[in-house]
């Protein structure tokens, strides 16, 4: 599927990139829901589709145009934009109010996944027996991975290119985090915390001309983790558009029912009213990352008892939440109608 677009259009995707990229940084939130909400996903599976063999003949080949068009590669490149530009704005950003306003940032998540749910199933149609089953399994999967207990830290490289396959899972299926099943798996500090500053650390010694850290073993170390998880990365991406891919065309209704049930069943990950759990080192300290921040390992759910203001502005937010996620689907139904998004097979 390839697309016709103005301007406004190209603005827009990075914008949506820019949204998607600040949602996998999230434990909780699935940066898929986000491309779903803005009506890109199935776009985004079948680009990444198109990362195959033939794309890679035509790239070793030297034809780049030709590799560039085939894999729709103005769409993707837009979005990568999108996404790079969040790491260093809107996730900045955002991870200030989480610090300062985390109640008010997990109940507009809260909300926003309550409208996604909304706007999946609004035009899904008739609904049967078989279809609110596939519903319920995606709901108790979801749930399932959102109360199980966290496992410990795993620096072998093959569990490390693992990871870097699922971490990228929030990317591809709506209502499952990346960020927060490796959490789960134990290594969400290793492979998000340490060996990105390990990453970061180099580059300030390089362009200091300090290359001391050729002999600091467990830098090097981090920075051979990290280039595992990132080849990783990229063969999940990869693996799992295929997968969805071929189930998205031969059972669409099924998989978008299975996505409605684990959005519903990630509700319990970004619950707005829990207390944090810190990961700890080896002498019972809280860990501290590379700007000074306590690493947080898990979540202690809590209905709240009393109605305070505090509770009235989460719900007012919830509210929110959910409003700006209906107002943006119905402004995208308006640009197709007007034909300012224009695709052609």
């Amino acid at each position: 599927m390839k697309s016709t677009r103005n301007l406004s259009d190209r603005l827009w995707l990075v914008l949506k990139g820019l949204a998607m990229g600040a949602a996998n940084k999230v434990p909780g939130v699935s940066g898929g829901v986000v491309a779903f909400v803005a009506g890109f996903y199935e776009e985004f599976i079948y680009s990444l589709q198109k990362v195959n063999r033939k794309a890679f003949k035509l790239l070793v080949n030297g034809r780049f145009k030709s590799f560039f068009q085939y894999i729709n590669g103005r769409f993707l490149g837009l979005l990568i934009l999108g996404m790079i530009i969040s790491y260093f704005s809107v996730s900045k950003i955002l991870d200030y109010l989480i610090v300062h306003y985390e109640l008010y940032v997990w109940s507009a998540f809260f909300g926003m996944i309550i409208g996604s749910i909304y706007y999946i199933s609004k035009d899904f149609g008739e609904w049967n027996r078989k279809y609110i089953g596939y519903v319920l399994l995606g709901i108790i999967a979801g749930l399932s991975i959102s109360f199980l207990e966290p496992a410990k830290e795993n620096h072998n490289l093959i569990f490390v290119f693992f990871c870097g396959m699922i971490s990228v899972s929030g990317m591809t299926l709506p209502g499952l985090s990346g960020s927060f099943i490796l959490m789960l798996i134990g290594n969400y500090v290793l492979l998000l915390v340490d060996s990105v500053n390990a990453l970061y650390d180099t580059f300030s010694d390089i362009i200091q001309f300090d290359f001391s850290f050729i002999d600091d073993t467990s830098r090097i170390e981090l920075l051979k983790v990290l280039m595992v998880f990132s080849i990783g990365s990229l063969a999940g991406l990869v693996s799992f558009s295929h997968i969805l891919g071929y189930v998205l065309k031969h059972f669409k209704k099924a998989t978008y029912a299975v996505i409605i049930g684990f959005i519903a069943g990630s509700l319990g990950v970004v619950w707005p009213w829990k207390n944090k759990e810190y990961e700890l080192d080896s002498l019972g300290n809280i860990r501290i990352d590379a700007e000074g921040r306590e690493i947080i390992k898990d979540y202690d759910r809590y209905i709240p008892s009393e109605f305070s203001f505090e509770t009235f502005l989460a719900i007012f937010f919830i509210i929110a939440g959910i409003i700006l996620v209906v107002s943006l689907e119905r402004y995208n139904k308006s640009q197709k109608q007007n034909g300012k998004i224009r695709t052609h097979r």
